[in-house]
């Protein structure tokens, strides 16, 4: 039988810092990855979801600094954490400070998605990674080329993170027959596992992709699902979720 692990995605700081420890529990409980987003000001990445999120946890003054802190107070979990961020964070923070404070945050990999491994601070970037031991996972979409795929394949480590389509997170997702090709064009330069993100919301959608990919990445509906119903809400969801993994 076909299985996929889950990977679910929390902005830290939202809504609030005792709510977001609240959501991380339930996700930690579910989750075979939990991927924990430091929030900012101009996540270009980010569909609408997301981006407000971070805006309420910018404004409930989150920052890199407190968000480091805040994952040495979860102590361990089973699962290994991610830190998804952008460039501009890690540069201003400084590469290797940043990338010796995730380590010594608990974290085993980093999702940057702006930073081409191609250029010098992309070099730089991923040395530094390996020095601390961290994974630097690649992000993948569906315009990228071979060259492209052949550069992040000699970079990625951990799993490859691949868009589901063009555009934003928490876009609807509806795949189509050219995702197959799309996977199959991928693992044929990358031998580490495969995940798929971007819109994908339901458990319908996560038995559709069993067999297909390694890992299903769900963000923004957790976010929408929290709005809407709560913590309990969450919990229920992602428990859905989960039963259609196995």
């Amino acid at each position: 039988m076909n299985k996929i692990k889950l990977m679910t995605h929390v902005v830290v700081g939202y809504p609030n810092m005792e709510e977001s420890e609240k959501l991380i529990k339930i996700l930690a409980e579910q989750s075979d990855f939990l991927e924990l987003q430091i929030p900012f000001s101009d996540p270009i990445a980010d569909g609408e979801t997301i981006m407000k999120a971070s805006e309420i946890a910018l404004k409930n003054g989150m920052n890199t600094d407190k968000a480091f802190r805040f994952m040495e107070e979860l102590g361990n979990y089973r699962m290994p954490k991610l830190v998804m961020c952008y460039y501009n964070q890690v540069f201003r923070y400084g590469v290797e400070k940043f990338c010796k404070r995730a380590k010594m945050s608990g974290v085993s990999g980093l999702i940057v998605p702006d930073i081409p491994p191609e250029e010098e601070r992309g070099e730089k970037f991923m040395e530094i990674c390996e020095k601390y031991n961290l994974d630097h996972i690649r992000v993948i979409s569906p315009a990228s080329g071979v060259e492209r795929l052949k550069i992040n394949a000699k970079y990625g480590k951990g799993f490859v993170y691949c868009v589901s389509h063009f555009g934003v997170t928490g876009t609807k997702t509806e795949f189509s027959n050219n995702l197959k090709k799309y996977i199959e064009r991928v693992r044929k330069y990358f031998s580490i596992p495969v995940a798929l993100g971007f819109g994908i919301s339901s458990s319908e959608q996560i038995s559709k992709i069993k067999g297909l990919v390694d890992i299903a990445i769900v963000g923004s509906a957790i976010i929408k699902e929290y709005d809407k119903e709560g913590i309990a809400g969450v919990e229920t969801f992602v428990k859905s979720l989960k039963a259609d993994t196995i």
